[in-house]
């Protein structure tokens, strides 16, 4: 018999690290090659990690509530095999110098190309010479503050086997001296810093609610994305009593006709992809002092969980959809994400997102842009108003179907006039919106 590492595997874009959630099977029971044996939570989604081969689980590496890295050893299955030998096991990798030696005649140019790739893998996971692991959140708070390799090796981390934590890179530099600045310019900092919030008091009947673990994401992401875009968010009233129409005309026939609802947010997500077609700075993302300009157009969904809590599906390549398509991608993405069956790569690569407040009966918001995204879109509750309608014979007051919207950008990179214009834009395709619009 051989023994077997079930490793972690690649859960997608941007996923470094998952936490148990649940062993499905014990060990010394078997397991078949594809039986899902452990169902594992990202920052993303939740999701389940299959067996490659069959086997006998004998030892489980990582327990419930654990978190384990990408590419980490979670159990040890023992397999049919001849030896004490691991059993198919992926190699490490080699290394540039054993490479070279390898490829004694490869072009110079090659393996400058691979050590550059190599440096830029490994520097996506900790540094060179050591085992340190830094999550997303931690790898970002560490760029946006400069804080160096040196710096962060002297951290001591209070995580998970010595990990950096957020608390502590926060603590670190709450604490972090510059030599170089005169004594009272350092004074008048640390008595300008904000204060740690003071314990809250509890009264008697209180109750205290832990936060579930896609709370306490959710709040980091929220705390995370306001520190690194300064918000500025523009606001406007639209008239869609023509989508209203359009779409009461139309919602039956095609239910009858797909099997599908059609609701408003197709119709905003066409208009939200045409002004981005009109203003593509809009779809960007920041890394540094560099501007990232999005080839593809996904769209990011907000959506309300049953527990509470918060998801944002992708609709990829929202441009190449029609309508139709557009409603059948929603609606999946819906349904699954509220079932619980989204996979990670259905929460990964939003370029720009919209969320529904009107669902909660809202007016209006002001939504905090997910990173690294620049620019979100809210869309209020529709509500029948008076409005003052400008006609051939003069302005009447008429009964008209009304709604906010609002729109929320990184003021680094997109100014008033950019924000403001493409919000209009979205306003000008939802008001004049074509009731012979086909579906």
């Amino acid at each position: 018999m051989a023994e077997y590492k079930l490793l972690l595997p690649s859960m997608g874009e941007g996923v470094m690290e998952a936490t148990i959630i649940s062993w499905l099977f014990n060990e010394g029971d078997s397991v078949k090659e594809d039986d899902s044996v452990v169902e594992i939570a990202t920052d993303k989604v939740d999701s389940d990690v299959p067996t490659p081969v069959s086997g006998k689980i004998i030892k489980i590496l990582k327990q419930k509530d654990e978190v384990a890295k990408i590419g980490e050893a979670i159990a040890i299955l023992e397999v049919a095999g001849a030896g004490d030998e691991v059993a198919n096991q992926p190699q490490e990798p080699k290394s540039v110098q054993e490479i070279k030696t390898d490829l004694p005649h490869a072009d110079p140019e090659v393996v400058k190309g691979l050590e550059a790739a190599m440096e830029s893998s490994k520097s996506s996971v900790g540094f060179e010479g050591s085992d340190l692991y830094l999550s997303p959140l931690v790898k970002s708070i560490a760029q946006n503050e400069k804080i160096s390799d040196s710096e962060l090796q002297s951290i001591k981390g209070s995580g998970l086997e010595g990990r950096i934590t957020k608390e502590d890179i926060l603590s670190f530099v709450a604490n972090r001296t510059a030599p170089t600045l005169p004594q009272a310019v350092v004074a008048q900092v640390s008595v300008a810093a904000t204060p740690a919030p003071a314990p809250i008091k509890l009264a008697q009947g209180d109750e205290i609610i832990q936060m579930d673990r896609v709370r306490k994401i959710i709040a980091d992401a929220m705390v995370n994305s306001k520190r690194t875009s300064p918000h500025v968010t523009s606001f406007i009233e639209t008239d869609v009593t023509n989508v209203v129409r359009w779409r009461t005309k139309h919602k039956d026939i095609f239910e009858k006709r797909e099997g599908e609802k059609l609701t408003y947010m197709p119709i905003f997500v066409h208009a939200i992809v045409k002004a981005i077609q009109d203003f593509p700075l809009i779809n960007i993302s920041v890394d540094g002092d560099k501007i990232i300009k999005k080839k593809n157009i996904n769209i990011g969904m907000a959506t309300a969980l049953p527990d509470g809590n918060l998801i944002v599906p992708v609709i990829k390549n929202a441009d190449q959809l029609s309508l139709s398509g557009l409603a059948k991608a929603i609606n999946d993405l819906a349904y699954r994400a509220r079932n619980k069956k989204l996979r990670p790569e259905d929460t990964q690569g939003a370029t720009y997102t919209i969320s529904n407040v009107g669902g909660f009966g809202n007016l209006m918001g002001t939504p905090i842009i997910p990173q690294p995204q620049v620019a979100i879109l809210a869309v209020g509750a529709i509500v029948k108003k008076p409005a003052v309608l400008e006609t051939k014979d003069g302005d009447v007051i008429a009964i008209r179907n009304l709604m906010f919207m609002s729109h929320s950008y990184d003021h680094r990179v997109v100014d008033g006039s950019l924000g403001g214009m493409f919000l209009k834009h979205v306003h000008d395709y939802l008001q004049n919106w074509d009731m012979n619009t086909e579906i």
